[in-house]
């Protein structure tokens, strides 16, 4: 791999939020690996089609991405990074389209939600789902399309060479998204870490969880993040998943000896060196 730039596998094609997101993590010097979905994404992984997954795991809007979660647990590849990434959304046209021949805009379902504002004052454009950000601006390029735009990112809007009618056209000027980093080997050797993601269950009685908690802030550990899934088939049982950011790693070490004796099924998903946090817009 020294000699070959990394294959990061993406979901969507060319140009979409999760290639954005990997070039800020990894810079341009990568071979993006298109993938049809998350499944797909660590499969390619699995078969060494691919030396990362990217993959987003949060939305500053939607909230948690819970399916990503089970894939988590169910391929056990360790997570090395993270990366913040600002959602901007333009409206995407085919050249020499102006905005009063639009009668269509296509894209995916999230991003129409988020500019649902912006729209509003144009009832007479039909808003129109597709699977992916890139691959509707790839279409109204492809398909030479003069009454249809798309709403896409600024790379898609190079990579497929559409005009940008309108920028910045989402509702929220701080959406962002959170993107997880995988491989197939761990790099944690590699890095001094200061954020872990942990998965474990507790048992189901008064305190169990509040126990766990309260070993993280005995030792001085920032619970960025807490979700829950249920055990797929169990009743009142659940998966908590929970990252943790420390300062000294004797206090994180110390804490984890400490909630093994409250948890069941114990995961460390990974440990990483923490994102700056969200962007500011």
């Amino acid at each position: 791999m020294e000699n070959r730039k990394p294959r990061v596998a993406i979901q969507g094609i060319r140009a979409s939020f999760h290639e954005e997101a990997a070039f800020k993590f990894f810079g341009d010097d990568i071979e993006p690996v298109e993938c049809s979905s998350f499944k797909q994404t660590f499969e390619k992984l699995q078969a060494k089609e691919a030396d990362y997954v990217i993959m987003a795991i949060e939305n500053s809007i939607a909230g948690s991405i819970l399916p990503n979660y089970t894939l988590l647990m169910n391929y056990n590849f360790p997570v090395v990074g993270e990366v913040y990434l600002p959602i901007q959304l333009h409206l995407l046209a085919y050249p020499g389209v102006k905005f009063e021949d639009v009668k269509v805009v296509t894209s995916h379902p999230m991003a129409l939600r988020q500019c649902l504002d912006f729209f509003e004052a144009y009832p007479h454009i039909q808003l129109v789902e597709g699977t992916d950000t890139a691959a509707c601006a790839k279409r109204v390029r492809d398909e030479k399309l003069t009454d249809t735009v798309a709403i896409a990112n600024t790379l898609a809007a190079k990579l497929y060479g559409l005009d940008v009618l309108e920028r910045r056209i989402e509702s929220n000027r701080t959406n962002y998204t959170r993107f997880l980093i995988l491989t197939d080997h761990n790099d944690a050797e590699k890095i001094q870490a200061n954020k872990a993601s942990l998965c474990f269950q507790v048992g189901n009685h008064v305190g169990a969880l509040a126990k766990v908690l309260n070993i993280f802030a005995g030792q001085e550990l920032n619970m960025s993040k807490i979700q829950s899934m249920p055990v797929l088939g169990k009743r009142n049982e659940y998966n908590f998943y929970v990252d943790v950011e420390w300062e000294k790693q004797e206090q994180y070490d110390t804490a984890i000896r400490q909630i093994l004796k409250y948890t069941q099924n114990f995961n460390i998903l990974g440990e990483y060196l923490k994102n700056d946090g969200p962007p500011t817009p």
